[in-house]
């Protein structure tokens, strides 16, 4: 396989390439493709990983304009973990957003942390991370 991973923040991936993998990570959002694709093309900010014409990673971001910057998908295809695409994806949204006064990402998985802390987040004192599902949506999961 070539290793050379190909970045961009031009959103031309489809619908089909978009759900492929977020279901390739298992999250529940790839159930959803119209909605996820329509939720990514509406994004603050949107870098994508690519090995050749296949969409291996992804990272999302949605800011109020200059305050806060919220990080809410980083997901990279199983077969290309541990490679070093999502500390690039992660670096690249804080370099894209370092003029903000907060990034926040709420990892899904308690077992994500680490990866967040070595990227320089911390845990928020007495922080707590909560969501609503709407009636007709799964509720487990990105």
């Amino acid at each position: 396989m070539d290793s050379l991973i190909e970045y961009t923040e031009t959103r031309h991936f489809t619908q089909r390439q978009v759900e492929q993998l977020f279901l390739s990570v298992g999250w529940v959002s790839g159930r959803y493709p119209a909605q996820l694709y329509r939720a990514l093309q509406q994004s603050s900010y949107v870098l994508t990983a690519w090995h050749g014409h296949r969409l291996v990673g992804l990272i999302r971001g949605i800011d109020d304009g200059g305050m806060t910057a919220f990080l809410h998908y980083l997901l990279v295809d199983p077969a290309y973990q541990h490679q070093g695409i999502a500390s690039h994806l992660i670096e690249s949204a804080k370099a894209h957003y370092r003029d903000f006064l907060y990034i926040n990402v709420m990892p899904e998985e308690s077992s994500n942390a680490p990866f967040y802390e070595r990227h320089g987040f911390c845990v928020m004192p007495d922080g707590v991370a909560m969501q609503k599902s709407h009636p007709g949506f799964a509720n487990d999961g990105q």
